[in-house]
Formats: C-alpha cells, structure tokens, sequence
C-alpha cells in the first residue's frame, strides 16, 4: 500500500529553511526599527537589504555551501544580519564565544573549521595572540563601531564590504537538514564541546517558542506590540533563539552591545523594552545597579535560564512591577524545552510565585520525562526525583567530531539532560539539581538548589551557593557561600538557623544544614554568569 503523498510536479516543497522565517516580516514589517545600543537605528527594509549584502560579500570571500563562517562580536545589529546571511549562503554559523581563555577559542575555532572569520575591533588583542595557531581561516574581516584601519592581511571592513555589494543575493534552496550552526558547550570540566543545529531545528525551535509564548493569556506572553532586547549573548545558543523569533514576529528589536548595566537600564527607559531574557546574575546586577532606582520596570517580561531562580531574587522583581518567569534547556537542546507560565487561575494567588520560579511546562513537540536509571518513567507526583530525559525536533543530533560523547549523550534514544528534577500533576518540571551537583551525605541525596532557595529567602542574603565538600565521616557535606546584602547584619550563624528552622518545618532533611556558612564577596561563574560549582568546590573544598 502507498502511504506518501502524491507530488504535482510544479508543487513546491518548501524546505524548512532560516530564509522562510523572513517572508511574514517582509510583508508586515518593513518600517518596524531595530537599533544598535546608542549608535545606530536601522528599518526591517535595510534589514532585509543588508542582508543581502552581507550574503554576496560573504560569498565574494569564499563562503558558501560547506564553508563555516566564525563571529566575534557584541550583540549588535551585524550579530543579527549574520544569524541570516551565513545559513541562508548554506554555510555554518560558528558563533565564538568571546569570553573563553584565548587556548580555548584557538581550540574552538581550529575544531569548527572556520574558513571566514568576522572580528570586532575590540578582540584583535586576542586576535594577535591567537592568529598564529588558527589552522583554518583563510580570511579576515573587521567589525567596527568607528572608522579603523584596516589590520594587516584583512580582506576588509564590514561596512565598506556591505557598501561594495549588491543587495539582491540569491540564497539557494538546499536540503532543511543542513547544518546552520555550531558553537560550544561552556562546560565546567574537559575542553569545550561543539554542538550544531540544521535549518529544519532552528525553524521548528522558532514556531515551538513562538507559539508557547502567544498560548499566554495574562501572562509570560509576547504580542507583535512587544520591544525585544536580548541579555543572554548571541554567542550562547543563539541568545536563546529569540532573534529568529523576534525577527519572524516583527517586533521592534534592540541590541544592547557590550552588557554594562546603566546602558541597559537607559536602552530599557528609553526604548520602552518589553521583553527580554537573562541568567539570574544579570537580572541582579541590574536591580542592584543605583540606576535601576530611576526606571519604570513595571512594562517588562523576562525570562530567567542558565541557572535556578530563587524566590528572593523573584520576589525582588515583582516588587518592581517585572513579569518574570523561568526557562529551562541547555546548550544541546538550542535551547528552550519549558517555559513556567502561570494558569490564569493562579495570577494574585499564593501559587503564583513558587509556580514562576519552577522550571517550566514543556513547549509544544516536546517530549519530557523524568526517570530511573533504567530509563522507566517516575510518578508525575511532583516528588518523585529521576533524570530528565528529553526529545524534540530541535535537539543536537551529537557533539561535532565526537562519536563516543554524542552515543553517550543519547544513550537509549533520549536526550540526557544529567539534569535531576520531578514533574507535578499539572505537568510542571522542577529541577533539583545537576547529577554532579547533588551533595551525597549520611546515605542521603540532598539538592544543593533546595538548600540554595531556603538561605536565599532569608532578607539578608544577596547570592548564594551550596556545594558538597569531602567529609571523612558523611562523605560529604554542603557548603553556604554567601554573598550579604551591602548593609545587611547577618552573620552565618543566623543563616545556618535560619536553615535549622526549615527542617523544624519538614522543608529539608536534617542532612541539609550546611556544617559552615562562609560570607564571601563574590561567587565564581562561567563565562555565561552561571554559578561555577566544580570551581567553587576547588576554591573552598578545604
């Protein structure tokens, strides 16, 4: 029996490629702005122009399909013409992150086999340091927010490449399941892993987020009226994907450059920012900023991933008006799988913000469980603990050039998160903790992140870290590290009990009171702000 469909000839097939995703804000969008930090405004009509531009000087140089095409910039409306240009040549998007150790980018560049590479000004210091090593480039291209001359052996500067080409590009049609993008995992131990993504998963992760986030009736939702402006770095997955969604909606867009926190705050007074998305060390060092004191923070949304978010910093937030909410992937899964919308029913309840902070509800064509070792599915009883397991039509195929991750990644035909959580009833994730995260003391598995929510609920906490350390008679036991409120009087004996009276409440098990509690000044991160655990444990494990 035929089960396929019958082609007309002249039918076409409309691959699912990253230029489809241009079509509805070509109709609709044309005037709708997009604007560089403080230096530049620029229409969806140039947009689309430079675009195609910056495809022809691309292919001028080389690229072209197969080829890969390296970035390092700050986020900027160049970062956004890329996202584009690249995939649509059929070439990869390599998106370098820039706040690696030189060793590291030298490594990442030569394992992704960049051909081209695009340099902003302000990294040509680490450029001079590496370029000896990088055993692929062939070509040099300068990014400048000023006038620049032009370093030795450049093929060009970006804006007189653009300038020197012609805006109608033909972008081929090719297979949805060609490679779009790669970049690295920043990944505590080992060195950086690549993982990569086609143009049928960055479409389908696209229409998937999109269309969990208009599902929102009061709530944690995104409209064509929205602002958009990123604070997780386009280097990083992305930035979370949102710029193809943002792009695909129309919404007004803004790029923010290089994060500093008065200049954001200004971009989100000035440019009536709606909608962003960070990692929880970026959503405080923003409230923490004298500036924020002055700016109406009551129109905005944010989305919080890359770490846990503690009900303090959530609390923090609401009181300024913020709609704020968790996501939850990783790099492997480009990323989003869940986003933690609150039921109508749940708005102005005491439910409301415990559900904000958990981790989320799948998105549309995710699949999620929780399991035990065997891969046999755990209670949806908001309880009971296994691994997070996930699919979806977004997730990395495997580890660029690593056969034996990539197997290990996917063992039994799911994703392995090494994430450990519980679902509730109401199909909401709670993630307790990273597998190598989990403090094994006196026989019993305690959560670092559930220690971690109870110190960060006491007033004089500003950020708090719990990790295991050795112990000859327990195995281990959690650590606090906490960084006080400026002015707070605490003492780390009134945090630890402050803890002790959690157990009193059956919040946590006894196992979980920290033997120290250590005031420190700042927390050891990642180069994408989340906390650095196994670095934390190196610095105070003795």
């Amino acid at each position: 029996m035929r089960t396929m469909i019958d082609r007309t000839p002249e039918a076409y097939a409309y691959p699912l490629l990253i230029k489809q995703l241009l079509h509805t804000p070509r109709a609709t969008a044309l005037e709708q702005e997009i604007v560089y930090a403080d230096k530049r405004r620029l229409s969806y009509g140039e947009l689309f122009e430079r675009i195609g531009r910056l495809g022809n000087a691309l292919r001028a140089q080389g690229a072209g399909l197969g080829r890969t095409v390296g970035v390092m910039d700050w986020d900027s409306h160049r970062y956004l013409e890329c996202f584009f240009a690249v995939p649509m040549l059929g070439s990869v998007l390599m998106t370098v992150n820039v706040r690696l150790a030189p060793e590291q980018i030298v490594y990442t560049l030569n394992h992704a086999q960049v051909d081209v590479l695009l340099v902003n000004s302000d990294f040509l210091p680490v450029l001079a340091q590496i370029r000896h090593e990088l055993t692929t480039v062939k070509t040099f291209i300068l990014l400048s927010d000023e006038p620049a001359a032009l370093p030795e052996g450049f093929a060009g500067e970006y804006e007189a490449l653009l300038a020197g080409a012609a805006a109608d590009c033909d972008f081929p049609d090719f297979d949805e399941n060609t490679r779009a993008t790669t970049f690295y995992t920043t990944g505590t131990t080992g060195l950086p892993k690549g993982v990569y993504f086609s143009h049928r998963q960055l479409v389908l992760h696209t229409l998937g987020v999109t269309s969990a986030l208009a599902l929102a009736r009061d709530q944690g939702g995104v409209h064509r009226g929205d602002v958009y402006m990123p604070i997780t770095p386009m280097f990083h997955v992305h930035a979370w994907g949102m710029p193809y969604a943002a792009t695909m909606i129309g919404l007004k867009q803004v790029y923010p450059g290089r994060y500093q926190p008065e200049l954001l705050l200004q971009l989100i007074e000035r440019e009536q920012v709606t909608f962003s998305h960070c990692v929880p060390t970026i959503l405080h060092m923003l409230l923490q900023s004298p500036a924020a004191k002055d700016v109406d923070l009551s129109r905005w949304k944010v989305i919080i991933g890359g770490a846990a978010l503690n009900s303090g910093l959530a609390l923090a937030a609401r009181e300024r008006g913020i709609d704020i909410f968790t996501g939850y992937g990783m790099s492997e899964t480009c990323p989003i799988l869940t986003l933690a919308q609150v039921d109508a029913a749940d708005v102005g309840t005491a439910r409301e913000l415990p559900t904000r902070i958990k981790t989320g509800r799948p998105v549309p064509l995710v699949e999620l469980r929780t399991v035990d070792p065997d891969l046999r599915d755990l209670p949806r009883d908001g309880q009971s603990a296994g691994e997070v397991v996930v699919r979806a039509p977004w997730l990395t195929q495997g580890y660029l050039h690593n056969p034996e991750a990539s197997a290990e990644l996917w063992h039994g035909g799911y994703l392995h998160t090494q994430d450990i959580g519980h679902i509730d009833v109401r199909g909401y994730l709670q993630v307790t903790d990273r597998i190598k995260d989990v403090i094994k003391t006196g026989g019993e598995w305690v959560s670092s992140l559930e220690i971690e929510e109870i110190i960060a609920r006491h007033p004089g906490v500003s950020e708090v870290a719990v990790v295991g350390v050795k112990d000859p008679k327990w195995s281990e036991r959690p650590l606090a590290l906490v960084v006080p409120k400026p002015g707070a009087t605490c003492t780390p004996q009134d945090i630890s009990a402050h803890v002790r009276a959690a157990v009193q409440e059956g919040l946590i098990s006894k196992f979980g009171v920290p033997d120290q509690v250590l005031f420190v000044e700042q927390l050891a991160r990642t180069s994408v702000g989340k906390l650095n655990k196994r670095a934390l444990r190196q610095q105070y494990g003795g």
